[in-house]
């Protein structure tokens, strides 16, 4: 796929929208909903320019879920190309930093 950066074609792939989604962040834990494992899936689909994400949150009475999904939306809706997101709050498999998260937040969780 082209570089969504190159030409105002292309749309852009899974890993240039999680790569954007690093901007979010978790405001109780202070660390971004990629890194923290929340993302579970990004789905483009180029052919309709919209963006299917499937997340999760650190807990089911997150009381920023809102707040959360909103930043999700925005900054996917600010990517070049994309015209449409629609997030999804998924919670199978149940968040699990141990799991989910990468080994730089699990090390500054305190989760060995």
């Amino acid at each position: 796929m082209t570089d969504s950066t190159t030409t105002g074609n292309a749309f852009p792939s899974a890993e240039e929208i999680r790569e954007a989604l690093k901007e979010v962040i978790d405001p109780e834990i202070g660390m971004n909903i990629v890194d923290l494992g929340l993302i579970y899936e990004v789905l483009p689909d180029p052919r309709e320019r919209s963006v299917q994400i499937n997340m999760t949150l650190t807990s089911p009475g997150c009381p920023l879920g809102p707040e959360i999904t909103g930043a999700v939306y925005l900054t996917v809706k600010r990517i070049p190309g994309v015209q449409d997101c629609k997030v999804d709050l998924v919670w199978r498999p149940a968040w699990d930093p141990s799991v989910h998260a990468s080994e730089e937040v699990r090390m500054a969780l305190g989760i060995w």
